[in-house]
C-alpha cells in the first residue's frame, strides 16, 4: 500500500482552502457594492433577506460536491447521480419560483413585518435569484467529479471565475442601469453562480469523458435511485440543520445582556474566524477523496488534520496575541473602537473553533465514505441542540453577554458533535 505524503494532501487540499475563502469573501463584497448604492439601508436590508431564503432553499443541495466525491466511479454511477442533482435542482427552482410569488412572499412579509418598500425590494431580489439553487447543484455535482480525479485548482479556477464575472456584472449595473441595488446584487450573484456553472462543466469535460468509457467494477455497488436518496437525504438534513443555528442564537442574543451591542458584533466576529476555519470545509472533500475506500489511509489524512488544525487555532490565536485582531474590527470591519474591544473576549471564547472545525471535517469525511450519513446527520442535531441547551443556560441563570453566551454555545455544540462522531467512529473500528 502506497502512503500518502504529507505534501501531496497539502497540495491537494490547498486550492479547495481558496475555494472556500473566495467563497467567504463573496457576501461581503456584495454587500459593500450595494452600500455604496442609493437607499443603501433598505437595499442592503431587502438583499439580505432574499439571499437568506435563496440560501435556506439552496441548503439540500449543498453537499452535492460531497456525494459526487463519494460515488461517482464508472458510466452507470454517472448517469444515475446526474439524474437525481437535475431532478433536485428542478425541483428546488419551483420552490423558490413559488415564493417569489407576490401573493407567497407577501404572506412572508407580513409574518415578517417587513414594511412595504422593503418587502416589495426584497421580493424582485428573490426573483433575479431564481437560477441560485440549480446553478449551484449544477457546478457543484462536476466540482466533485474534479475533487476525485485530483484536479482541485480547477475547482478554484471557476470560483475565480465566479467572482469575475460576479464583479464586472455588479459594474456595469451600477454603471449603466437605474435598478435598485439590492436587484443589483442579487443579478450579479446570479451571474456569477452561472458563470461558474459553465466552467464547471467545461472544465470537467475529460473527466465526464473518461467516466462515460468506464464500467462498473465487480465490488461497485449499483446506484439506484432509492440508494441515492438513503445516502444523501441525511447529508441535505445536516445542511438545513446547520442553518437552524443561526436564528437560534439571535433569538437567544435578543433576551440577552447587551442584545444591541452583541447582534452587532456577533457578525463581525463569525466572519472573522471563518477565516481561519474556512479551509476545514474543504478539508471534508479531502478526506473523502483521499483516505481510501477502505479508509488505507485514514492515518495519514488524521495526521495533517491535526496539523491544519493547530496551524488555524495557532492563527487565530496569534491574531489575538499581537492585537491584529482588534485591528481588523477597527480598521476592515469599521467598527467604533468600544464595540471592536467588545468583540475580543467572544473571538478568545472561539479560539479553538477552528481546530474543532478541521476534526470536525475529518470525521464527516470518514462517515460518509463508510456511507453511514445517518450518523453523521445525527452528529448535527446534537451539536444544534447543545448550542440551545447552553444558550438557555448562558443566557438564563449565568447571565453571560449575548455575544459571549454564543461563542461559548458555540464551542458546547461543536465539542458535543465531535465527541459523539468521535465514538461512532471508535465503535466502527472496533
Amino acid at each position: 500500500m502506497t502512503i500518502l505524503r504529507t505534501r501531496y494532501i497539502l497540495a491537494f487540499w490547498a486550492p479547495l482552502a481558496a475555494t472556500w475563502l473566495m467563497m467567504g469573501l463573496e457576501g461581503p463584497y456584495i454587500t459593500a457594492i450595494v452600500a455604496r448604492l442609493p437607499d443603501a439601508a433598505f437595499n442592503l436590508a431587502a438583499y439580505g433577506i432574499a439571499f437568506s431564503i435563496a440560501l435556506i432553499v439552496e441548503a439540500p443541495i449543498m453537499m452535492m460536491l460531497t456525494a459526487s466525491n463519494a460515488l461517482v466511479r464508472s458510466r452507470a454511477s454517472l448517469h444515475a447521480l446526474r439524474r437525481f442533482t437535475y431532478t433536485l435542482n428542478a425541483i428546488l427552482t419551483v420552490v423558490l419560483a413559488c415564493i417569489a410569488l407576490p401573493p407567497v412572499f407577501g404572506g412572508l412579509a407580513g409574518l415578517m413585518n417587513l414594511p412595504t418598500d422593503i418587502a416589495r425590494l426584497a421580493q424582485w431580489t428573490t426573483v433575479v435569484v431564481l437560477p441560485w439553487p440549480a446553478a449551484i447543484g449544477y457546478r457543484r455535482f462536476y466540482q466533485g467529479l474534479l475533487v476525485r480525479a485530483g484536479r482541485t485548482r480547477l475547482v478554484a479556477y471557476g470560483t475565480l471565475i465566479r467572482l469575475v464575472a460576479m464583479s464586472v456584472a455588479a459594474a456595469m449595473l451600477a454603471w449603466r442601469s437605474t435598478l435598485p441595488g439590492a436587484v443589483i446584487g442579487g443579478l450579479s450573484l446570479s451571474v456569477g453562480v452561472l458563470a461558474e456553472a459553465v466552467a464547471s462543466r467545461w472544465m470537467s469535460w475529460q473527466v465526464v469523458q473518461g467516466l462515460e468509457a468506464t464500467a462498473p467494477t465487480a465490488d461497485e455497488r449499483p446506484l439506484t435511485t432509492s440508494s441515492i436518496v438513503r445516502f444523501y437525504y441525511p447529508l441535505a438534513l445536516t445542511s438545513v440543520l446547520s442553518l437552524i443555528t443561526a436564528p437560534l442564537v439571535t433569538f437567544f442574543i435578543s433576551h440577552s445582556r447587551r442584545p444591541i451591542d452583541s447582534l452587532a458584533v456577533l457578525p463581525v466576529v463569525n466572519a472573522f474566524v471563518f477565516l481561519f476555519r474556512s479551509g476545514a470545509f474543504a478539508h471534508q472533500e479531502v478526506v473523502v477523496a483521499l483516505a481510501g475506500a477502505h479508509r488505507e489511509h485514514e492515518r495519514e489524512i488524521r495526521r495533517v488534520t491535526r496539523l491544519l488544525g493547530v496551524v488555524a487555532s495557532g492563527g487565530l490565536a496569534l491574531t489575538l496575541l499581537v492585537r491584529l485582531a482588534d485591528v481588523w474590527f477597527r480598521t476592515v470591519s469599521g467598527l467604533p473602537t468600544d464595540l471592536a474591544a467588545f468583540a475580543i473576549l467572544p473571538v478568545q471564547a472561539l479560539v479553538l473553533f477552528p481546530a474543532l472545525e478541521y476534526l470536525l471535517a475529518c470525521q464527516r469525511g470518514l462517515l460518509i465514505l463508510s456511507r453511514r450519513t445517518r450518523t453523521v446527520t445525527v452528529g448535527t442535531a446534537i451539536e444544534a441542540i447543545g448550542i440551545g441547551v447552553a444558550l438557555a443556560v448562558c443566557v438564563g441563570p449565568l447571565d453571560l453577554v449575548g455575544a459571549v453566551a454564543a461563542a461559548v454555545a458555540l464551542m458546547v455544540g461543536r465539542v458535543s458533535a465531535n465527541a459523539f462522531l468521535g465514538l461512532a467512529l471508535g465503535r466502527r473500528a472496533r
